[in-house]
Formats: structure tokens, C-alpha cells, sequence
């Protein structure tokens, strides 16, 4: 900052002025908005850990400690948090959402010598584009019936029986993934080629319904109408099949298996015929959580159960910026020059999706 010295017509009384300092993201350090959107994105858009961004600066002859990078990180989730929040809020207003979940080793202070198991639990909305992590140190009901308590409409997941009891007690209407039961077929077809070629033949054939759908760009409206004329016999006759075909197997075989997964959800998996803007797989969300997968064999684990949650904050919002193809740089600078002046009243202007209208 320049220094003038403010003349006067009094010499004595002269005095030095200098401007105002800017607001800096985080108070009393020399880290700006860029070097910290660059400690993040790196991280979570890149799966580049901590001490590889530090060697990396070093060999541009810049040195930070190890300890100011990581401090950095953890101030900057701390300062976008009122952001994540605001965009779980938007999430849980959705009418539809596919959840998914995956785990993440955690160091933790009372395993000493190993890592606690933690998860990841996902929510996206694919009509609105929006995306939620939330961690939890287990993979129990708990954390979905807590962030759902509040969500009223259609939750799309795999078949894993922690979602069942969340929607007994909730105003959730449950359906199911049909490429998970795809997989189970994929799987047997070394041991019963016939039926499992079958199978995957008549799925091939409604996924053909959807891309034809997609192609033609149609409207919820038109998509339901297309597969309730073209999907739904497919999709009821190959039921009846299956039933059929499952009393001819021995039951723990791969194909009785197979065959016992799809007949006990079989409603379930095929309730997207009727509402078009229902998804038949939950291969949108899979997308999502696979940058979790990823940045998990590079940074290894979690430093603890508080940074896992900072890090599942970030990834919504980066996950966000990629389904609306906003660079994740841009916005996070941008966030981190404004939000310490930014009112809470108006957080939800700085979600990624409605940042990017107002720059267009």
C-alpha cells in the first residue's frame, strides 16, 4: 500500500495516511484468494495431496510449510461452509435425488497404528444439477435418516437396506437401480450364458429407448409417454420371464442369484417408466462419487474425523461446478475475495450454479 503524507497548512499537524487494506480471506495471512482456490482445486479436482502442492511450489522457489498449506485448506472449508450449507438446503428441496456411498479411511486418535472406516454418502439432484457430500463415521441409517428428515419426494438408490427403513419412516418413495441389476447378469453370464445374454439383451433394448429419448430431446412429459408405449412390455414381460426361469435354477447359483435380486425389486426397478424425469440407474451419482475413489488412492486417508468433513464440503461444491462446467478456480477465487464482506442473508448467490447466471 502507498503512503502519502497529507499536506497541511500547518506543518506540526502533517500526518501520513495509507489505504485501507483490502479484505483478505483469512485474517493476519499473507495467503490470497488465489493461492488458496489453488490449494483446493488441487485437492479435490485434481487429487494432488498437500505435500505434492508443497514440492511442487518449491520447485518454483516458492516454500511454505507444510503447516500454512494445511492451514490454508482448513480455513478455506471453514469459510465456504455457510456456502455448503445453503447448497444442502437447495438439494433437500428437490423432489428427486439418487444417493450413493462410499468409504474413506480416517486416521483416527483412538485406533492408534490404523484407520477408522468412515463414508461418504452422496445426494444429486440431476434435474437441478446440484451435488451434497456428507461424511459419517459409519455406514449405518443415521446419517441418511438425519439428512433426509426434511426431503419429500423420489430417492433412487442401490439396494442397500439402510435406505429401508429411512423411507418407512419418511415421505420417500423408494426406487431402485436398474444397472445394479444389470451387473449381477453381466457377472453370471460365464456360468449361464443363455439366460444372461437374454436379459442383458432386453436391457439393451430400453436403454436404446433412452438414448432415442435423449436424442430427440424430449421433455418429461414425451419421455414418460415413449417408455410406457415402448419400455414398459419389455420391462413386463421380461419379469414375468425371470420368475419364470428362476424356478428352472438352483437358487445359489450366479444366475439364480441373479434372477432373486431382480424378482424381489422388480417394481422398484422399473418405476422410472412412469415419471419422465426419473433416471432408470444411478450411474449420474456414481459419476459423482468416483472423484472420491480417485483422490483416495492419492492422499490415502482422512486426517481426522473433522477434516473428512471439511473435504466432503468441498467435494459437493467442486462436483456442482463440474455438472454446470464452471471452472472450480474461477468461482472459488471469487468466492474468497467477496464472502468475509458478502451478507449471510445472500450466501446463496455464491452457489456455483447461481454464480455463474449472474456472470453470463
Amino acid at each position: 500500500r502507498n503512503k502519502y503524507l497529507l499536506p497541511s497548512a500547518d506543518e506540526t499537524s502533517s500526518k501520513i495516511i495509507i489505504g485501507t487494506l483490502p479484505t483478505l480471506p483469512v485474517a493476519k495471512s499473507m495467503m490470497g484468494p488465489g493461492l488458496l482456490a489453488q490449494l483446493v482445486v488441487e485437492k479435490i479436482c485434481d487429487h494432488l495431496p498437500v505435500h505434492r502442492q508443497q514440492q511442487r511450489l518449491e520447485r518454483d522457489g516458492i516454500k511454505l510449510p507444510y503447516s500454512t498449506l494445511n492451514d490454508g485448506f482448513a480455513k478455506t472449508a471453514a469459510l465456504i461452509t455457510p456456502i455448503y450449507r445453503a447448497l444442502v438446503t437447495e438439494v433437500l428441496n428437490a423432489d428427486y435425488l439418487q444417493a450413493d456411498e462410499t468409504s474413506v479411511p480416517v486416521l483416527d486418535k483412538d485406533k492408534k497404528g490404523s484407520t477408522h472406516r468412515g463414508y461418504y454418502w452422496l445426494y444429486q439432484d440431476n434435474v437441478n444439477k446440484l451435488v451434497v457430500f456428507d461424511y459419517q463415521p459409519g455406514r449405518g441409517r443415521e446419517g441418511p435418516s438425519e439428512m433426509l428428515k426434511d426431503f419429500y419426494g423420489t430417492l433412487q438408490t442401490d439396494a442397500y437396506s439402510a435406505y429401508n427403513s429411512i423411507v418407512d419412516t419418511n415421505n420417500i418413495s423408494l426406487i431402485h437401480c436398474l444397472a445394479h441389476a444389470r451387473r449381477y447378469f453381466a457377472d453370471a453370464i460365464y456360468s449361464d450364458r443363455e439366460r444372461a445374454e437374454y436379459v442383458l439383451g432386453q436391457l439393451q433394448l430400453v436403454y436404446q429407448i433412452e438414448r432415442d429419448s435423449r436424442a430427440l430431446n424430449h421433455d418429461n412429459e414425451k419421455r414418460a409417454a415413449l417408455r410406457q408405449k415402448h419400455s414398459l412390455p419389455i420391462l413386463q414381460k421380461l419379469g414375468i420371464w425371470m420368475e419364470d426361469q428362476y424356478k428352472q435354477v438352483l437358487p445359489q447359483s450366479p444366475i439364480g442369484k441373479s434372477l432373486a435380486y431382480s424378482i424381489k425389486r422388480w417394481d422398484k426397478l422399473c418405476a422410472f417408466v412412469y415419471d419422465g424425469k426419473l433416471h432408470p440407474d444411478n450411474n449420474a451419482a456414481e459419476r459423482s462419487i468416483r472423484a472420491t475413489v480417485i483422490g483416495r488412492k492419492n492422499y490415502l486417508f482422512a486426517g481426522s474425523h473433522e477434516s473428512a468433513k471439511r473435504i466432503a464440503m468441498l467435494y459437493s461444491l467442486i462436483a456442482t461446478c463440474k455438472l454446470h462446467n464452471i471452472n472450480p478456480s474461477l468461482w472459488l477465487k471469487h468466492v474468497l475475495t467477496v464472502i468475509n464482506d458478502h451478507p449471510i442473508n445472500r450466501i446463496k448467490e455464491l452457489l456455483p450454479h447461481i454464480w455463474i447466471t449472474k456472470q453470463k
